[in-house]
């Protein structure tokens, strides 16, 4: 396994991060404990959650999962969330640092565990100013349950804010942003990619497959729920004669579109690692496939002739 530094940082991560959102909602538990056993017997040490996923009964399974034992905790680099709540009470979302509080605490219970590697804001909060936030962070860090804080969702500029807000408390900052990027969702070259290579962020996509607009769209049967979800079914007609055009490349170069998407990524540099979210355990292993994938320079000028992008990072991408 090419291991990868999230960001600036030392911390070594696989270069796809294994997503649980499916884990519970859709994926039973049993399978769910298989998916991770087979992840951590390939290699895959970076797990991502979120304390709303499953409404907290993603975090319980995973927790369950590193209760059985054999260093599944200590092998793996555990990401979770923090921003939303599912109780409308006061002080039960957002960023406050009374919320930050209550919710990494509710967290490492659900997670049997004593520290997240990599406590994410899931959304800016517009309403808390930096230095409550951070002084929430710093304490969390000091006392041992939180060793990285990252971002998602962010725009470039509270990328900038927030660790410029740190820097003047001599804190690390952020180390990483997960935002949606995909070669069919590429808003994030223009301000957000720029400002996480600036400041030294890893970038970790999610949806790198479009909701399975990226998969072979056109090519497979759609039963799994949310390809046939009828937004999805609208996308596919909007873009069928683009996707056409995609899944003829992908079949050119002998590779599922998947493949290829997940490799899109990986061919960026500011990129760490791509989230994949398995429903099942033949979807984990089929998405392995893409670390082996190298995409020529004329194959990704084709890509971007079937996917253009922004332009590139602004202000060059829409100033002249």
């Amino acid at each position: 396994m090419d291991y990868r530094n999230l960001g600036r940082t030392g911390l070594s991560v696989s270069p796809l991060c294994l997503g649980t959102m499916n884990f519970g909602p859709r994926t039973p538990e049993a399978e769910a404990f298989t998916i991770m056993d087979r992840a951590i017997e390939e290699g895959i040490n970076f797990f991502d959650t979120a304390n709303v996923y499953g409404g907290g009964e993603t975090e319980a399974i995973l927790g369950r999962y590193f209760a059985k034992g054999g260093g599944r905790r200590d092998k793996v680099v555990l990401a979770t969330k923090v921003y939303n709540g599912r109780d409308p009470w006061p002080n039960t979302s957002h960023l406050s640092a009374r919320h930050i509080r209550d919710a990494c605490e509710a967290s490492l219970r659900r997670l049997g565990t004593d520290h997240i590697d990599l406590y994410q804001m899931h959304h800016v909060d517009r309403s808390t100013p930096w230095e409550e936030i951070w002084q929430a962070m710093d304490l969390l860090v000091a006392e041992g349950k939180v060793i990285y804080v990252g971002s998602s969702n962010f725009a470039g500029w509270h990328i900038v804010q927030a660790n410029e807000a740190a820097r003047r408390r001599n804190s690390l900052g952020l180390v990483s942003e997960q935002s949606l990027y995909n070669l069919n969702a590429r808003t994030v070259e223009l301000e957000v990619l720029p400002a996480c290579q600036a400041y030294g962020l890893g970038v970790i996509p999610y949806s790198p497959l479009g909701g399975g607009l990226l998969a072979g769209a056109l090519g497979t049967e759609r039963s799994d729920g949310r390809r046939s979800a009828d937004n999805v079914q609208n996308r596919i007609e909007r873009q069928r004669q683009q996707i056409g055009t995609w899944e003829k490349l992908c079949a050119d170069l002998g590779e599922r579109p998947a493949d290829v998407a997940l490799a899109w990524l990986l061919s960026n540099p500011v990129v760490t690692a791509p989230i994949i979210g398995p429903r099942t355990l033949e979807q984990f292993t089929g998405s392995l496939r893409s670390l082996e994938v190298r995409l020529a320079d004329d194959v990704l000028r084709e890509l971007d002739e079937v996917f253009p992008g922004p332009g590139g990072p602004a202000p060059e991408a829409y100033a002249w």
